[in-house]
């Protein structure tokens, strides 16, 4: 199974970033220690996301970190991406790992433990399950789940479970010490006066485990 060496990643949203160019802000993230980037530029047709992939592919490999594109397995396979990201309704982890080979990341959306369950048994790297909080990018999938789910994840799976959905740095201790292993963000960090600030705030904010509290 590919490493996952990241606690934060940034899932894009250039219509978040203010009329600022998504790449300076990518830039500015991954100088500030992101590690991990979700390309996820649903609205774009099929060459202009490829050509941004090609962009963001080439920054992210200067700064060492991975790079996911979102449910577009052909995308990430033309640009040689560290994995994909899939919807809980898109191709099966199954046919997408026998595409994509051993080497790279699947990470799959979820909204409750059994589904992060479920993915896990199917040979997912990582599930990100929410929205926890309520956010406005997230409003088309439901109310808010809260910390509950993520608790039960984290006991029922032995799987990573990042979380997305409202989180900012004060949030990020409590969705830590529920379980998560990690989290996601979009407009904490492209709407950010500072996206460099507002990364290294989420880098260093407590990250408390489930045995501290």
């Amino acid at each position: 199974m590919p490493r996952i060496d990241f606690s934060l990643y940034l899932v894009t949203d250039r219509n978040q970033t203010a009329g600022r160019p998504l790449l300076t802000l990518l830039r500015e993230a991954l100088a500030a220690g992101l590690r991990a980037v979700q390309l996820r530029e649903k609205d774009l047709p099929t060459g202009a996301l490829l050509e941004l992939a090609r962009e963001v592919r080439v920054v992210t490999r200067e700064y060492g970190a991975k790079l996911l594109i979102n449910d577009r397995l052909d995308i990430a396979m033309a640009i040689e991406a560290d994995g994909v990201h899939l919807r809980a309704d898109s191709l099966p982890v199954a046919v997408t790992r026998r595409l994509l080979g051993p080497d790279r990341l699947i990470g799959v959306s979820v909204h409750s433990a059994t589904e992060a369950l479920r993915v896990e048994s199917e040979g997912a790297d990582f599930a990100l399950l929410g929205p926890i909080y309520e956010t406005r990018s997230k409003l088309a999938y439901g109310a808010p789940l809260g910390l509950g789910p993520i608790e039960a994840a984290a006991q029922r799976c032995r799987l990573p479970v990042f979380v997305i959905g409202g989180i900012t740095a004060a949030r990020l201790g409590e969705v830590r010490r529920a379980g998560a292993q990690g989290v996601a963000v979009i407009s904490a960090l492209l709407s950010a006066d500072s996206v460099a600030s507002a990364t290294r705030a989420l880098l260093a904010a407590p990250h408390g485990t489930m045995s501290e509290s």
